[in-house]
Order: C-alpha cells, then sequence, then structure tokens
C-alpha cells in the first residue's frame, strides 16, 4: 500500500520504487536532516520521509 502511494505522490513510472527513492537519499546532493522520529531526505523537487528508528519509508512527496 505504501508503495502504490508513493508512486501516485511522485507520479513514478518504475516497479522498483524502493530502489528509486534509495538512490535519492545515498545521492551526494541530498539535503538530510532529523526531526522529531522521521529523518527527511530533500534532493531535486522531492521530500522522502523515513522512520528513525525502523529506516522504513513512510513516504515521498514532490515539492515546490
Amino acid at each position: 500500500m505504501g508503495i502504490d502511494r508513493i508512486k501516485k505522490n511522485l507520479k513514478l513510472n518504475t516497479e522498483n520504487v524502493v530502489l528509486y527513492c534509495k538512490n535519492k537519499v545515498l545521492d551526494k546532493n541530498c539535503n538530510i536532516y532529523k526531526q522529531g522520529k522521521n529523518w527527511y531526505c530533500e534532493i531535486d523537487t522531492i521530500k522522502i520521509t523515513i522512520n528513525s528508528y525502523s529506516y522504513t519509508i513512510i513516504t515521498a512527496h514532490t515539492i515546490c
């Protein structure tokens, strides 16, 4: 269910959403910061939210 939500939010046409997000997080231009119980990763026009305890991708959105 989360994968479908991320695909819809980012308008992705790929089947491997986790690999897509992982590559974005590992990019050297990615701005990563912790706020509360989550990590936030911002790159290009994408913001990925990751749980800081389980390191699971919660959601991803486009930002303006």
